[in-house]
Protein backbone atom coordinates (compact mmCIF):
# COMPACT_ATOMS: atom_id res chain seq x y z
CA UNK A 1 0.00 0.00 0.00
CA UNK A 2 1.15 3.52 -0.76
CA UNK A 3 1.45 6.25 1.83
CA UNK A 4 -1.72 7.88 0.55
CA UNK A 5 -3.68 4.60 0.71
CA UNK A 6 -2.50 3.97 4.28
CA UNK A 7 -3.60 7.49 5.21
CA UNK A 8 -7.12 6.97 3.84
CA UNK A 9 -7.49 3.59 5.53
CA UNK A 10 -6.35 5.07 8.85
CA UNK A 11 -8.88 7.89 8.57
CA UNK A 12 -11.67 5.46 7.63
CA UNK A 13 -10.86 3.21 10.59
CA UNK A 14 -10.91 6.13 13.02
CA UNK A 15 -14.26 7.41 11.72
CA UNK A 16 -15.66 3.86 11.65
CA UNK A 17 -15.15 3.75 15.45
CA UNK A 18 -18.49 5.57 15.43
CA UNK A 19 -20.02 2.37 14.05
CA UNK A 20 -18.26 0.30 16.71
CA UNK A 21 -19.66 2.52 19.45
CA UNK A 22 -23.12 2.32 17.93
CA UNK A 23 -23.09 -1.48 18.01
CA UNK A 24 -21.55 -1.56 21.48
CA UNK A 25 -23.92 1.00 22.99
CA UNK A 26 -26.99 -0.70 21.55
CA UNK A 27 -26.08 -4.23 22.69
CA UNK A 28 -24.31 -3.71 26.01
CA UNK A 29 -27.72 -3.32 27.68
CA UNK A 30 -28.32 -7.06 27.07
CA UNK A 31 -26.15 -7.96 30.04
CA UNK A 32 -27.62 -5.27 32.27
CA UNK A 33 -31.27 -6.31 32.06
CA UNK A 34 -31.04 -9.14 34.62
CA UNK A 35 -29.55 -6.75 37.21
CA UNK A 36 -31.62 -3.57 36.87
CA UNK A 37 -34.99 -5.35 37.04
CA UNK A 38 -34.59 -6.50 40.66
CA UNK A 39 -32.50 -3.47 41.75
CA UNK A 40 -35.01 -0.86 40.56
CA UNK A 41 -38.11 -3.07 40.88
CA UNK A 42 -38.99 -2.72 37.20
CA UNK A 43 -42.00 -4.10 35.38
CA UNK A 44 -41.63 -5.84 32.02
CA UNK A 45 -42.54 -2.68 30.11
CA UNK A 46 -40.11 -0.59 32.16
CA UNK A 47 -37.33 -3.00 31.23
CA UNK A 48 -38.44 -2.55 27.62
CA UNK A 49 -38.14 1.21 28.03
CA UNK A 50 -34.63 0.88 29.47
CA UNK A 51 -33.61 -1.07 26.37
CA UNK A 52 -35.64 0.69 23.67
CA UNK A 53 -35.17 4.30 24.76
CA UNK A 54 -31.85 4.49 22.91
CA UNK A 55 -33.52 3.58 19.62
CA UNK A 56 -36.19 6.23 20.18
CA UNK A 57 -33.72 9.12 20.35
CA UNK A 58 -31.42 7.65 17.71
CA UNK A 59 -34.33 7.93 15.25
CA UNK A 60 -34.63 11.64 16.04
CA UNK A 61 -30.88 12.11 15.67
CA UNK A 62 -30.89 10.37 12.29
CA UNK A 63 -33.34 13.00 11.01
CA UNK A 64 -31.27 15.92 12.31
CA UNK A 65 -27.72 14.62 11.75
CA UNK A 66 -27.54 15.35 8.01
CA UNK A 67 -28.57 19.03 8.18
CA UNK A 68 -26.39 19.58 11.26
CA UNK A 69 -23.36 18.06 9.52
CA UNK A 70 -23.96 20.40 6.56
CA UNK A 71 -23.89 23.38 8.92
CA UNK A 72 -21.17 22.43 11.41
CA UNK A 73 -19.16 19.84 9.48
CA UNK A 74 -19.03 16.05 9.50
CA UNK A 75 -16.08 15.98 11.92
CA UNK A 76 -17.77 18.39 14.32
CA UNK A 77 -20.93 16.29 14.52
CA UNK A 78 -18.87 13.11 15.07
CA UNK A 79 -16.98 14.81 17.91
CA UNK A 80 -20.26 15.69 19.56
CA UNK A 81 -21.39 12.09 19.06
CA UNK A 82 -18.24 10.85 20.83
CA UNK A 83 -18.98 13.18 23.76
CA UNK A 84 -22.59 11.97 23.87
CA UNK A 85 -21.40 8.35 23.98
CA UNK A 86 -19.10 9.14 26.91
CA UNK A 87 -21.73 11.14 28.81
CA UNK A 88 -24.25 8.36 28.27
CA UNK A 89 -21.84 5.67 29.49
CA UNK A 90 -20.92 7.60 32.64
CA UNK A 91 -24.49 8.70 33.32
CA UNK A 92 -25.84 5.16 32.86
CA UNK A 93 -23.18 3.68 35.11
CA UNK A 94 -23.89 6.18 37.90
CA UNK A 95 -27.69 6.22 37.51
CA UNK A 96 -29.33 6.21 40.97
CA UNK A 97 -32.77 5.32 39.60
CA UNK A 98 -34.68 4.08 36.57
CA UNK A 99 -35.51 7.54 35.18
CA UNK A 100 -31.87 8.66 35.22
CA UNK A 101 -30.83 5.44 33.50
CA UNK A 102 -33.38 5.95 30.72
CA UNK A 103 -32.36 9.59 30.23
CA UNK A 104 -28.68 8.60 30.03
CA UNK A 105 -29.51 5.90 27.49
CA UNK A 106 -31.47 8.43 25.43
CA UNK A 107 -28.41 10.71 25.36
CA UNK A 108 -26.44 7.79 23.95
CA UNK A 109 -29.16 7.31 21.36
CA UNK A 110 -28.43 10.77 20.00
CA UNK A 111 -24.82 9.69 19.46
CA UNK A 112 -25.97 6.46 17.81
CA UNK A 113 -28.21 8.26 15.31
CA UNK A 114 -25.58 10.88 14.49
CA UNK A 115 -22.75 8.41 13.90
CA UNK A 116 -25.00 6.06 11.92
CA UNK A 117 -25.65 8.81 9.36
CA UNK A 118 -22.49 10.93 9.41
CA UNK A 119 -19.71 8.32 9.71
CA UNK A 120 -20.42 6.55 6.37
CA UNK A 121 -21.14 9.96 4.79
CA UNK A 122 -17.70 11.25 5.80
CA UNK A 123 -15.89 8.11 4.63
CA UNK A 124 -17.67 8.22 1.26
CA UNK A 125 -16.68 11.88 0.79
CA UNK A 126 -12.96 11.38 1.42
CA UNK A 127 -12.39 7.91 -0.05
CA UNK A 128 -11.09 7.33 -3.61
CA UNK A 129 -13.85 6.03 -5.92
CA UNK A 130 -12.13 2.66 -6.47
CA UNK A 131 -12.05 1.81 -2.76
CA UNK A 132 -15.10 3.75 -1.57
CA UNK A 133 -17.39 0.75 -1.23
CA UNK A 134 -14.88 -1.26 0.78
CA UNK A 135 -13.96 1.66 3.04
CA UNK A 136 -17.60 2.58 3.72
CA UNK A 137 -18.23 -1.07 4.62
CA UNK A 138 -15.75 -0.62 7.49
CA UNK A 139 -18.48 1.25 9.32
CA UNK A 140 -21.10 -1.49 8.89
CA UNK A 141 -18.56 -4.15 9.83
CA UNK A 142 -17.58 -2.16 12.90
CA UNK A 143 -21.22 -2.03 14.01
CA UNK A 144 -21.25 -5.83 14.00
CA UNK A 145 -17.88 -5.98 15.77
CA UNK A 146 -19.21 -3.54 18.38
CA UNK A 147 -22.18 -5.84 19.04
CA UNK A 148 -19.83 -8.80 19.53
CA UNK A 149 -17.50 -6.76 21.74
CA UNK A 150 -20.42 -5.75 23.99
CA UNK A 151 -21.42 -9.39 24.49
CA UNK A 152 -17.81 -10.34 25.25
CA UNK A 153 -17.25 -7.44 27.67
CA UNK A 154 -20.44 -8.32 29.55
CA UNK A 155 -19.28 -11.92 29.91
CA UNK A 156 -15.77 -10.87 30.99
CA UNK A 157 -17.04 -8.39 33.58
CA UNK A 158 -19.45 -11.01 34.96
CA UNK A 159 -16.56 -13.48 35.37
CA UNK A 160 -14.35 -10.89 37.03
CA UNK A 161 -17.16 -9.86 39.36
CA UNK A 162 -17.51 -13.45 40.58
CA UNK A 163 -13.78 -13.83 41.25
CA UNK A 164 -12.06 -13.21 44.57
CA UNK A 165 -9.47 -10.82 43.15
CA UNK A 166 -8.59 -7.93 45.45
CA UNK A 167 -8.74 -5.41 42.60
CA UNK A 168 -12.31 -6.47 41.82
CA UNK A 169 -13.41 -5.72 45.37
CA UNK A 170 -11.38 -2.50 45.39
CA UNK A 171 -13.27 -1.07 42.40
CA UNK A 172 -16.52 -2.70 43.66
CA UNK A 173 -17.10 -4.57 40.42
CA UNK A 174 -18.58 -7.43 42.44
CA UNK A 175 -21.24 -5.09 43.86
CA UNK A 176 -21.81 -2.84 40.84
CA UNK A 177 -21.42 -5.37 38.02
CA UNK A 178 -24.00 -3.87 35.68
CA UNK A 179 -22.67 -0.36 36.24
CA UNK A 180 -19.24 -1.46 35.01
CA UNK A 181 -20.84 -3.07 31.97
CA UNK A 182 -22.34 0.28 30.99
CA UNK A 183 -19.41 2.44 32.11
CA UNK A 184 -16.72 0.59 30.16
CA UNK A 185 -17.99 2.23 26.97
CA UNK A 186 -16.35 5.44 28.14
CA UNK A 187 -12.96 4.07 27.03
CA UNK A 188 -13.72 3.62 23.29
CA UNK A 189 -15.71 6.87 23.33
CA UNK A 190 -12.66 8.79 24.56
CA UNK A 191 -10.44 7.03 22.00
CA UNK A 192 -12.94 7.98 19.28
CA UNK A 193 -12.93 11.65 20.32
CA UNK A 194 -9.16 12.01 20.39
CA UNK A 195 -8.81 9.99 17.19
CA UNK A 196 -11.07 12.51 15.45
CA UNK A 197 -8.61 15.29 16.30
CA UNK A 198 -6.28 13.83 13.65
CA UNK A 199 -9.05 13.57 11.05
CA UNK A 200 -9.40 16.41 8.48
CA UNK A 201 -12.66 18.05 7.59
CA UNK A 202 -14.58 16.50 4.72
CA UNK A 203 -13.35 18.09 1.45
CA UNK A 204 -16.92 18.24 0.15
CA UNK A 205 -18.00 20.19 3.24
CA UNK A 206 -14.98 22.49 2.94
CA UNK A 207 -15.88 23.36 -0.67
CA UNK A 208 -19.54 23.74 0.35
CA UNK A 209 -18.38 26.41 2.82
CA UNK A 210 -16.07 28.13 0.31
CA UNK A 211 -12.83 26.80 1.85
CA UNK A 212 -11.28 25.74 -1.46
CA UNK A 213 -7.65 25.96 -0.37
CA UNK A 214 -8.27 23.84 2.70
CA UNK A 215 -10.15 21.30 0.56
CA UNK A 216 -7.21 21.11 -1.85
CA UNK A 217 -4.83 20.40 1.05
CA UNK A 218 -7.10 17.63 2.29
CA UNK A 219 -7.50 16.04 -1.14
CA UNK A 220 -3.74 16.16 -1.86
CA UNK A 221 -3.25 13.77 1.04
CA UNK A 222 -5.36 11.26 -0.87
CA UNK A 223 -4.81 12.07 -4.60
CA UNK A 224 -2.13 13.44 -6.86
CA UNK A 225 -2.43 17.00 -8.16
CA UNK A 226 -4.33 16.13 -11.36
CA UNK A 227 -6.87 13.97 -9.55
CA UNK A 228 -7.21 16.59 -6.82
CA UNK A 229 -8.14 19.23 -9.40
CA UNK A 230 -10.63 16.81 -10.98
CA UNK A 231 -12.20 15.97 -7.62
CA UNK A 232 -12.62 19.66 -6.75
CA UNK A 233 -14.23 20.37 -10.12
CA UNK A 234 -16.58 17.38 -9.72
CA UNK A 235 -17.58 18.44 -6.20
CA UNK A 236 -18.25 22.01 -7.31
CA UNK A 237 -20.35 20.80 -10.24
CA UNK A 238 -22.39 18.44 -8.05
CA UNK A 239 -22.94 21.14 -5.43
CA UNK A 240 -24.18 23.51 -8.15
CA UNK A 241 -26.58 20.84 -9.40
CA UNK A 242 -27.84 20.37 -5.83
CA UNK A 243 -28.45 24.13 -5.47
CA UNK A 244 -30.44 24.39 -8.68
CA UNK A 245 -32.40 21.16 -8.21
CA UNK A 246 -35.94 21.66 -7.01
CA UNK A 247 -36.68 20.39 -3.53
CA UNK A 248 -38.42 17.04 -3.31
CA UNK A 249 -41.64 17.11 -1.31
CA UNK A 250 -42.70 14.28 0.96
CA UNK A 251 -45.78 13.79 -1.18
CA UNK A 252 -43.68 12.74 -4.17
CA UNK A 253 -42.71 9.42 -2.61
CA UNK A 254 -46.43 8.56 -2.43
CA UNK A 255 -46.96 9.13 -6.16
CA UNK A 256 -48.94 6.25 -7.76
CA UNK A 257 -45.99 5.49 -10.05
CA UNK A 258 -43.88 4.69 -6.98
CA UNK A 259 -46.49 2.50 -5.29
CA UNK A 260 -44.67 -0.82 -5.87
CA UNK A 261 -41.26 0.59 -4.99
CA UNK A 262 -42.52 2.23 -1.80
CA UNK A 263 -44.43 -0.89 -0.76
CA UNK A 264 -41.34 -3.03 -1.29
CA UNK A 265 -39.11 -0.66 0.67
CA UNK A 266 -41.54 -0.32 3.58
CA UNK A 267 -42.13 -4.07 3.80
CA UNK A 268 -38.39 -4.78 3.82
CA UNK A 269 -37.95 -2.14 6.54
CA UNK A 270 -40.67 -3.76 8.66
CA UNK A 271 -39.51 -7.33 8.01
CA UNK A 272 -35.96 -6.61 9.08
CA UNK A 273 -37.14 -5.78 12.58
CA UNK A 274 -40.49 -7.51 13.14
CA UNK A 275 -38.89 -10.95 12.91
CA UNK A 276 -37.22 -10.20 16.26
CA UNK A 277 -33.55 -9.57 15.58
CA UNK A 278 -33.17 -6.80 18.16
CA UNK A 279 -35.10 -8.85 20.69
CA UNK A 280 -32.33 -11.42 20.35
CA UNK A 281 -29.44 -8.92 20.25
CA UNK A 282 -30.65 -6.84 23.20
CA UNK A 283 -32.06 -9.64 25.36
CA UNK A 284 -29.78 -12.58 24.46
CA UNK A 285 -28.72 -13.53 28.01
CA UNK A 286 -32.34 -13.26 29.19
CA UNK A 287 -33.47 -15.64 26.43
CA UNK A 288 -30.74 -18.17 27.18
CA UNK A 289 -31.50 -18.02 30.92
CA UNK A 290 -35.05 -19.06 30.06
CA UNK A 291 -33.57 -22.36 28.79
CA UNK A 292 -32.27 -23.11 32.28
CA UNK A 293 -28.53 -22.90 31.68
CA UNK A 294 -27.82 -20.26 34.34
CA UNK A 295 -26.32 -16.80 34.19
CA UNK A 296 -22.69 -17.65 33.33
CA UNK A 297 -23.56 -19.93 30.42
CA UNK A 298 -26.19 -17.50 29.13
CA UNK A 299 -23.61 -14.71 28.90
CA UNK A 300 -21.17 -17.04 27.16
CA UNK A 301 -23.79 -18.09 24.63
CA UNK A 302 -24.53 -14.41 23.97
CA UNK A 303 -20.89 -14.10 22.85
CA UNK A 304 -21.60 -16.88 20.33
CA UNK A 305 -24.52 -14.81 19.02
CA UNK A 306 -22.18 -11.89 18.36
CA UNK A 307 -19.57 -14.06 16.64
CA UNK A 308 -22.20 -15.74 14.47
CA UNK A 309 -23.56 -12.36 13.44
CA UNK A 310 -20.05 -11.17 12.55
CA UNK A 311 -19.15 -14.28 10.54
CA UNK A 312 -22.35 -14.38 8.49
CA UNK A 313 -22.29 -10.62 7.85
CA UNK A 314 -18.90 -11.11 6.21
CA UNK A 315 -20.31 -14.04 4.21
CA UNK A 316 -23.18 -11.84 3.03
CA UNK A 317 -20.73 -9.17 1.88
CA UNK A 318 -18.92 -11.80 -0.20
CA UNK A 319 -22.07 -13.36 -1.69
CA UNK A 320 -24.43 -10.45 -2.32
CA UNK A 321 -23.00 -9.55 -5.75
CA UNK A 322 -22.40 -13.18 -6.74
CA UNK A 323 -25.72 -14.81 -5.85
CA UNK A 324 -27.95 -11.76 -5.99
CA UNK A 325 -30.36 -10.14 -3.55
CA UNK A 326 -33.42 -12.37 -4.01
CA UNK A 327 -31.66 -15.72 -3.39
CA UNK A 328 -30.15 -14.37 -0.17
CA UNK A 329 -33.48 -12.94 0.95
CA UNK A 330 -35.43 -16.09 0.15
CA UNK A 331 -32.85 -18.36 1.77
CA UNK A 332 -32.49 -16.11 4.80
CA UNK A 333 -36.22 -15.65 5.41
CA UNK A 334 -36.69 -19.42 5.10
CA UNK A 335 -33.97 -19.93 7.70
CA UNK A 336 -35.50 -17.32 10.01
CA UNK A 337 -38.93 -18.96 9.75
CA UNK A 338 -37.60 -22.45 10.51
CA UNK A 339 -35.39 -21.19 13.36
CA UNK A 340 -38.27 -19.37 15.05
CA UNK A 341 -40.55 -22.40 14.70
CA UNK A 342 -37.80 -24.53 16.22
CA UNK A 343 -37.53 -22.14 19.17
CA UNK A 344 -41.31 -22.17 19.61
CA UNK A 345 -41.23 -25.98 19.67
CA UNK A 346 -38.24 -26.12 22.03
CA UNK A 347 -39.74 -23.78 24.61
CA UNK A 348 -43.21 -25.25 24.11
CA UNK A 349 -42.02 -28.75 25.02
CA UNK A 350 -40.41 -27.60 28.27
CA UNK A 351 -41.86 -28.52 31.68
CA UNK A 352 -41.14 -27.00 35.08
CA UNK A 353 -41.03 -28.75 38.45
CA UNK A 354 -39.25 -27.67 41.64
CA UNK A 355 -37.14 -30.72 42.53
CA UNK A 356 -37.83 -32.60 45.76
CA UNK A 357 -34.13 -32.39 46.48
CA UNK A 358 -31.81 -29.59 45.51
CA UNK A 359 -33.41 -26.49 46.99
CA UNK A 360 -30.71 -26.43 49.64
CA UNK A 361 -28.14 -26.16 46.86
CA UNK A 362 -29.68 -22.93 45.55
CA UNK A 363 -28.34 -19.60 46.75
CA UNK A 364 -31.65 -18.55 48.32
CA UNK A 365 -32.54 -16.87 51.60
CA UNK A 366 -33.90 -19.34 54.14
CA UNK A 367 -37.39 -17.82 54.07
CA UNK A 368 -37.52 -17.97 50.27
CA UNK A 369 -36.37 -21.61 50.25
CA UNK A 370 -39.08 -22.50 52.77
CA UNK A 371 -41.79 -20.90 50.64
CA UNK A 372 -40.44 -22.54 47.50
CA UNK A 373 -40.81 -25.96 49.09
CA UNK A 374 -44.59 -25.52 48.80
CA UNK A 375 -44.23 -25.84 45.00
CA UNK A 376 -42.45 -29.19 45.10
CA UNK A 377 -44.15 -32.06 43.33
CA UNK A 378 -46.18 -29.81 41.00
CA UNK A 379 -45.42 -29.97 37.28
CA UNK A 380 -46.07 -26.88 35.18
CA UNK A 381 -46.47 -27.29 31.44
CA UNK A 382 -45.46 -23.76 30.44
CA UNK A 383 -43.25 -20.93 31.63
CA UNK A 384 -46.08 -18.45 32.18
CA UNK A 385 -47.92 -20.61 34.70
CA UNK A 386 -44.65 -21.45 36.46
CA UNK A 387 -43.59 -17.79 36.77
CA UNK A 388 -47.08 -16.84 37.98
CA UNK A 389 -46.88 -19.56 40.62
CA UNK A 390 -43.45 -18.29 41.69
CA UNK A 391 -44.80 -14.75 42.05
CA UNK A 392 -47.78 -15.94 44.08
CA UNK A 393 -45.66 -18.16 46.32
CA UNK A 394 -42.57 -15.99 46.87
CA UNK A 395 -43.89 -12.52 46.11
CA UNK A 396 -43.10 -10.62 42.92
CA UNK A 397 -39.87 -9.04 44.17
CA UNK A 398 -38.33 -12.30 45.41
CA UNK A 399 -39.52 -14.19 42.32
CA UNK A 400 -37.93 -11.63 40.02
CA UNK A 401 -34.65 -11.69 41.96
CA UNK A 402 -34.24 -15.48 42.06
CA UNK A 403 -36.07 -16.47 38.86
CA UNK A 404 -32.95 -17.46 36.90
CA UNK A 405 -31.52 -19.93 39.43
CA UNK A 406 -34.95 -21.41 40.22
CA UNK A 407 -35.69 -21.97 36.52
CA UNK A 408 -32.27 -23.59 36.14
CA UNK A 409 -33.19 -26.12 38.83
CA UNK A 410 -36.80 -26.65 37.75
CA UNK A 411 -36.84 -26.72 33.94
CA UNK A 412 -36.76 -29.84 31.79
CA UNK A 413 -35.71 -28.69 28.30
CA UNK A 414 -33.12 -29.30 25.60
CA UNK A 415 -30.91 -26.17 25.90
CA UNK A 416 -28.81 -27.17 22.88
CA UNK A 417 -31.93 -26.99 20.73
CA UNK A 418 -32.53 -23.42 21.94
CA UNK A 419 -28.91 -22.45 21.28
CA UNK A 420 -29.04 -23.95 17.78
CA UNK A 421 -32.31 -22.15 17.04
CA UNK A 422 -30.97 -18.76 18.15
CA UNK A 423 -27.70 -19.12 16.24
CA UNK A 424 -29.54 -20.35 13.13
CA UNK A 425 -31.83 -17.32 13.33
CA UNK A 426 -28.93 -14.87 13.70
CA UNK A 427 -27.00 -16.52 10.85
CA UNK A 428 -30.05 -16.43 8.58
CA UNK A 429 -30.65 -12.77 9.39
CA UNK A 430 -27.03 -11.69 9.01
CA UNK A 431 -26.67 -13.30 5.59
CA UNK A 432 -29.93 -11.90 4.21
CA UNK A 433 -32.40 -9.25 5.35
CA UNK A 434 -29.86 -7.60 7.68
CA UNK A 435 -27.44 -6.19 5.09
CA UNK A 436 -29.51 -6.79 1.94
CA UNK A 437 -32.24 -4.36 3.01
CA UNK A 438 -29.84 -1.39 2.96
CA UNK A 439 -28.38 -2.42 -0.39
CA UNK A 440 -31.84 -2.68 -1.93
CA UNK A 441 -32.85 0.70 -0.51
CA UNK A 442 -30.04 2.31 -2.52
CA UNK A 443 -31.16 0.48 -5.67
CA UNK A 444 -34.97 0.47 -5.54
CA UNK A 445 -35.80 4.16 -5.22
CA UNK A 446 -35.47 6.56 -8.19
CA UNK A 447 -32.63 9.09 -7.90
CA UNK A 448 -34.88 12.13 -7.47
CA UNK A 449 -36.58 10.80 -4.32
CA UNK A 450 -33.89 8.36 -3.16
CA UNK A 451 -32.61 10.34 -0.17
CA UNK A 452 -36.09 11.17 1.14
CA UNK A 453 -37.45 7.67 0.48
CA UNK A 454 -34.54 5.96 2.26
CA UNK A 455 -35.00 8.29 5.22
CA UNK A 456 -38.71 7.48 5.33
CA UNK A 457 -38.10 3.71 5.17
CA UNK A 458 -35.32 4.01 7.75
CA UNK A 459 -37.67 5.90 10.06
CA UNK A 460 -40.21 3.07 9.83
CA UNK A 461 -37.44 0.53 10.42
CA UNK A 462 -36.34 2.33 13.59
CA UNK A 463 -39.92 2.68 14.80
CA UNK A 464 -40.59 -1.05 14.46
CA UNK A 465 -37.25 -1.78 16.15
CA UNK A 466 -38.25 0.37 19.12
CA UNK A 467 -41.61 -1.38 19.46
CA UNK A 468 -39.98 -4.84 19.33
CA UNK A 469 -37.48 -3.87 22.04
CA UNK A 470 -40.20 -2.27 24.17
CA UNK A 471 -42.70 -5.14 24.20
CA UNK A 472 -40.39 -8.17 24.15
CA UNK A 473 -40.06 -8.52 27.97
CA UNK A 474 -43.84 -8.12 28.26
CA UNK A 475 -44.35 -10.77 25.57
CA UNK A 476 -42.21 -13.26 27.48
CA UNK A 477 -44.04 -12.52 30.73
CA UNK A 478 -47.59 -12.43 29.35
CA UNK A 479 -47.53 -14.73 26.32
CA UNK A 480 -44.67 -17.04 27.19
CA UNK A 481 -41.49 -18.00 25.37
CA UNK A 482 -43.06 -20.41 22.91
CA UNK A 483 -45.88 -18.17 21.68
CA UNK A 484 -43.54 -15.18 21.42
CA UNK A 485 -41.18 -16.97 19.06
CA UNK A 486 -44.09 -18.52 17.18
CA UNK A 487 -45.40 -15.00 16.44
CA UNK A 488 -41.98 -13.98 15.10
CA UNK A 489 -41.93 -17.14 12.98
CA UNK A 490 -45.33 -16.33 11.48
CA UNK A 491 -44.14 -12.81 10.63
CA UNK A 492 -41.08 -14.34 8.94
CA UNK A 493 -43.27 -16.78 6.96
CA UNK A 494 -45.43 -13.89 5.74
CA UNK A 495 -42.27 -12.00 4.82
CA UNK A 496 -40.93 -14.96 2.89
CA UNK A 497 -44.15 -15.07 0.86
CA UNK A 498 -43.88 -11.33 0.14
CA UNK A 499 -40.25 -11.61 -0.97
CA UNK A 500 -41.09 -14.58 -3.20
CA UNK A 501 -44.04 -12.86 -4.88
CA UNK A 502 -43.06 -9.18 -4.99
CA UNK A 503 -39.40 -8.29 -4.38
CA UNK A 504 -37.46 -7.98 -7.67
CA UNK A 505 -33.86 -8.98 -8.33
CA UNK A 506 -31.58 -5.94 -8.63
CA UNK A 507 -28.27 -7.73 -9.27
CA UNK A 508 -26.33 -6.65 -12.39
CA UNK A 509 -28.85 -3.94 -13.28
CA UNK A 510 -28.02 -0.27 -13.49
CA UNK A 511 -29.98 2.11 -11.32
CA UNK A 512 -31.52 3.56 -14.48
CA UNK A 513 -32.68 0.12 -15.67
CA UNK A 514 -34.25 -0.56 -12.29
CA UNK A 515 -35.99 2.81 -12.32
CA UNK A 516 -37.50 2.05 -15.73
CA UNK A 517 -38.54 -1.46 -14.65
CA UNK A 518 -40.09 -0.55 -11.31
CA UNK A 519 -41.47 2.91 -11.94
CA UNK A 520 -42.23 3.64 -15.60
CA UNK A 521 -43.93 0.33 -16.33
CA UNK A 522 -46.05 0.69 -13.21
CA UNK A 523 -47.07 4.31 -13.76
Amino acid sequence: MTHKQIYVVRIALIVALGGFLMGFDASVISGVVRFIGPEFGLSSLQIGWAVGSLTLTSTLAMICAGPLSDRYGRRGVLKVAAILYAVSAIGSALAPDFLTLVLARMIGGLGVGASLIVAPMYIAEIAPPKTRGRLVSFNQLNIVIGISAAFFCNYLILQWAQSDADWVRFIMMDIHTWRWMLGIETLPAVIFFFGLLSVPQSPRWQIMKGMHEEAAITLKRVFDQAETDKQIADIQRNLEIDRTRARVSVGEIFHPALRLVLLTGIMLAILQQITGINAVFFYAPMIFEQSGIGADASFMQAVLVGLTNLAFTVIAMLLIDKLGRRPLLIGGMTGITLAMMLLAYGFGSATYEVPDEGIDGLDLPAATATLLADMQGITYSDDVSFRNALAETLGEAAARTHESEIITAAIDINPRLILFGILAFVASFAVSIGPVMWVMFSELFPLRVRGLAISFAGFINSGVSFLVQLVFPWELAALGNSLTFLIYGLFAAAGLLFVWKVVPETKNKTLEELENQLVTTKA
